[in-house]
């Protein structure tokens, strides 16, 4: 029996349809990124070339990628990178994968910096490095300090920093919190803040695959982010500013943390793209 012919587009529909039915949120969008991936092109050049039967080296290419996000392995991680404030970061299994939520928080930290301000700025917990390089790369004449705990995570967005040229201006430090250095005028942070109580309904995506103590903030969520307001005071300079990223649900908790703390004030809680209170903003008293 002659064996089938496959087009692109039968690739695409198939693996669609199998995503689809084990409940995979994006489908077809995770389809096209990883036969894009398998074959070399773009998401538009599939789509200019739909008709085209695929050679059995290139079926070869596709199946181990397909059947990997069958599994439930994050399409980011499949490829290795994942897009973050316009740019292109490296990921792997040791960083959690940069979100649009936490471009809300970049947005802000942002507004805070005037464009040639040559600011020193703490992003605790850097994971890829997608904050601190973020902001470096925005804003020429600020230092960044990113710390974290992993010295895998450091390596990736090392990586990361020296692939976008702020190599020179962003410090890595493995480190609990700040480190040994301090006179910060600004704190960023995407700390751990999953109740533990949720960990076990988290997405397959996220519980079986990004690193859990990244994550996991303690019975509230909130451990780290105490901690963070306890001991920023000891980092930074007078009137310093804090952004820090938080779950939903958790915006009246931290604005009760802060307010009760003698060293820094709430100023403002901003909502992400789908409406969350998702960025606590702080100030230094």
């Amino acid at each position: 029996m002659k064996e089938r012919t496959w087009t692109i587009r039968d690739v695409l529909d198939w693996a669609t349809q199998d995503f689809e039915a084990r409940g995979i949120e994006s489908p077809r969008l995770d389809a096209e990124l990883l036969v894009a991936e398998a074959l070399g092109m773009d998401r538009i050049g599939l789509y200019l070339d739909l008709g085209r039967p695929l050679l059995e080296r290139e079926r070869d290419a596709i199946r181990p990628l397909l059947i990997r996000r069958r599994e439930r392995e994050p399409v980011a991680y499949i490829l290795g990178h994942r897009d973050f404030y316009g740019r292109r970061f490296s990921v792997t299994r040791d960083v959690l994968i940069p979100r649009p939520d936490t471009e809300t928080l970049v947005e802000h930290a942002l507004g805070v910096i005037a464009e040639d301000a040559a600011l020193r700025v703490a992003d605790v917990g850097t994971g890829s490095g997608a904050i601190a390089i973020s902001i470096a790369a925005e804003r020429p004449r600020v230092h960044v300090v990113a710390t974290d705990l992993s010295q895998a995570a450091l390596a990736v967005a090392s990586e990361n920093a020296l692939a976008m040229g702020v190599a020179n201006r962003v410090h890595f430090e493995q480190a609990n919190l700040f480190g040994n250095e301090g006179s910060f005028d600004l704190v960023l942070s995407n700390p751990p803040y999953i109740r533990r109580a949720d960990m076990p309904g988290l997405q397959a995506e996220v519980r079986d695959y990004e690193p859990s103590d990244a994550l996991a903030g303690g019975d509230d969520g909130l451990d780290i982010v105490r901690m963070l307001i306890e001991r920023a005071s000891e980092v930074t300079v007078p009137d310093a500013q804090m952004l820090v990223e938080i779950g939903a649900g958790q915006a009246a908790e931290v604005k009760d943390i802060a307010n009760h703390c003698t060293n820094w004030e709430h100023i403002a809680t901003y909502l992400d793209l789908n409406k969350v209170e998702r960025v606590a903003h702080l100030r230094r008293t």
